[in-house]
């Protein structure tokens, strides 16, 4: 537990240096340009498909005409675009994901390598290609499970659960395997990931429900249409902000943990002898023979 506390709050300081405060904006262009086209090239259709489902719902039309009677049928207006970026919300944050896995995360490792582990020997287990596999196999899954989910979410406690689950799930698998991908040898990554699982994974839910708090703001960007481009923008950042301290924090933790990993080794090694340092048995001595006699010498007198 004492290396999760050591791992956060140097994570939580890396967070204000000025090379990753510039890596989190490149994520954050990307996701801005993402979000502006499919709102430029998606949104009317989007919001015309979510009205027709709403308006052939019978109990969608009983809360509508509650809503008249009650005075707010202004709210109806913000139904559809709340239901369409509550919607894209997920995909927003397992694209974003995925982009701080390919563009922050082998920089940030590589950071804190050269600035706290300097020493530890880098064996470059894993490839670029592996990684980049491994991350999207772990996504397709988080993405089947978030749509699996779904139903579950009109659950007032399960929709506070399963998708902080399923994100802390993946952030778990790829913040792991990148954090060892460029240090650890495959067996190295296969044993100090199946050491500190539950750590690691209570790390990757932590950051599962950080990163699903940026999630008011794109509500408030909804219901306050003005302020709605600043919002999502700076949601968006927090977003990429949260994965990129999730990514410190694996990478602090998971590299401090080949760390005691590799000093365990040494020190088992050390202690046990060698075969090459066990003398060899040695043969039994062999009986005596007597020496032949010297013919030089005279023969001894015979009693």
């Amino acid at each position: 537990m004492n290396l999760v506390f050591d791992a956060f709050w140097r994570a939580a300081a890396y967070c204000l240096h000025p090379r990753v405060i510039a890596l989190s904006l490149l994520p954050l262009l990307i996701m801005v340009a993402m979000a502006l086209g499919a709102g430029y090239f998606f949104w009317d259709a989007a919001l015309s498909a979510v009205n027709s489902a709403l308006s052939g719902s019978d109990w969608v039309t009983r809360i509508f005409g509650w809503l008249d009677s009650a005075g707010a049928g202004g709210l109806k207006a913000a139904i559809a675009p709340l239901v369409v970026v509550l919607a894209a919300t997920p995909v927003l944050v397992v694209v974003s994901l995925l982009a701080v896995a390919l563009m922050m995360t082998p920089a940030m490792v590589a950071m804190v390598g050269e600035r706290r582990f300097a020493k530890l020997e880098r064996k470059k287990g894993n490839g670029l290609l592996t990684s980049l596999m491994w991350s999207l196999g772990s996504t397709v899954l988080a993405v089947l499970g978030l749509v699996a989910s779904i139903p579950l979410w009109f659950i007032p406690p399960l929709v506070l659960i399963i998708p902080p689950l399923i994100w802390g799930w993946l952030t778990y698998r790829v913040m792991s395997f990148d954090a060892l991908a460029d240090h650890a040898s495959v067996a190295e990554r296969r044993a100090v990931i199946k050491a500190h699982r539950m750590p690691l994974l209570g790390i990757g839910v932590i950051c599962g429900y950080l990163g699903a708090a940026p999630t008011v703001l794109w509500a408030s960007g909804v219901m306050f249409l003005v302020f709605a481009p600043i919002l999502v923008t700076v949601a968006i950042w927090i977003y990429t902000l949260v994965f990129a301290f999730s990514s410190l924090w694996f990478a602090h933790y998971c590299l401090a943990a080949l760390s005691a990993q590799r000093a365990e080794a040494a020190v088992a090694a050390a202690i046990q002898p060698s075969p090459a340092a066990v003398p060899a048995a040695l043969p039994p001595a062999a009986s005596a023979a007597p020496l032949p006699p010297d013919p030089t010498l005279p023969a001894p007198d015979k009693l």
